[in-house]
């Protein structure tokens, strides 16, 4: 049995109604805040592609129109499942501009459980964005994903073992200043822009790193801007895979 949803965000972005929509409907610039690697063919009829782990998603674009909107929806499954996504744009004074996002769609039996996520979700997204177009405007990043599947162990302990590993306190708190050494990474050295009790993000000169840890599971969203990423995804899984054996 399906169920249907709708989430309805809005926020004011720091950048103009160009380079926001530069951030949300090109590749690389979804790429440099959202989730996984992104293609897009800049049409309507055309295809939203985002691939994680292996794991691609095709969307159909059902509008497009530069600088103001953009709406996608995922094939309906066999059991009804789909998602829609909508964002608009509007310019605002003071070289600012507003970014409303609205996720519909139907959901399966798990309904509420997911639907919960994507609820405490999307906030942290648009805060990535917002982080992204306020210190990284104009550069792309290269997005880093790892995954670790840990069963049996509790959320509250995963995140002690990340912030351990990070020279955080535990739970972490927004404002705190990060001088971590990770094995067999480059220094970050930054403060922590985001924290709840799901997840946690860090901010540094070159990069935006996301850690996000439910019971059994550990995922990384990161968005690297320096001049070298190549190997960065292999050497975060390896410290991921390290830290929590």
């Amino acid at each position: 049995m399906t169920h249907p949803f709708e989430i309805e965000l809005e926020t004011v972005l720091p950048a103009s109604p160009d380079e926001v929509w530069e951030a949300i409907a090109t590749g690389p610039g979804i790429d440099s805040w959202f989730m996984g690697r992104n293609e897009l063919d800049p049409r309507e009829g055309g295809t939203a592609a985002m691939e994680i782990g292996g794991h691609r998603e095709d969307a159909l674009i059902t509008a497009y129109e530069p600088g103001k909107r953009l709406a996608t929806r995922t094939a309906t499954a066999e059991n009804g499942r789909f998602m829609a996504f909508e964002y608009l744009v509007e310019g605002r004074e003071g070289a600012a501009t507003v970014l409303r996002v609205v996720h519909s769609g139907l959901l399966g039996d798990d309904w509420e459980d997911e639907y919960d996520a994507l609820r405490r979700g999307w906030p942290f997204h648009l805060h990535t964005l917002v982080e992204y177009l306020t210190h990284f405007r104009g550069r792309t990043g290269a997005p880093v994903f790892g995954v670790a599947a840990v069963p049996g162990r509790p959320a509250a302990e995963l995140r002690g073992v990340l912030t351990g590993a990070l020279a955080l306190p535990s739970p972490p708190t927004t404002g705190t200043r990060v001088s971590a050494r990770p094995a067999g990474l480059p220094p970050l050295d930054g403060e922590v822009v985001w924290a709840d009790d799901e997840r946690f993000a860090i901010r540094t000169g070159d990069g935006l790193y996301g850690f996000h840890h439910s019971a059994g599971l550990v995922l990384m969203f990161h968005h690297l801007f320096g001049p070298d990423t190549d190997g960065a995804e292999a050497a975060w899984q390896q410290w991921l895979t390290g830290v929590l054996a």
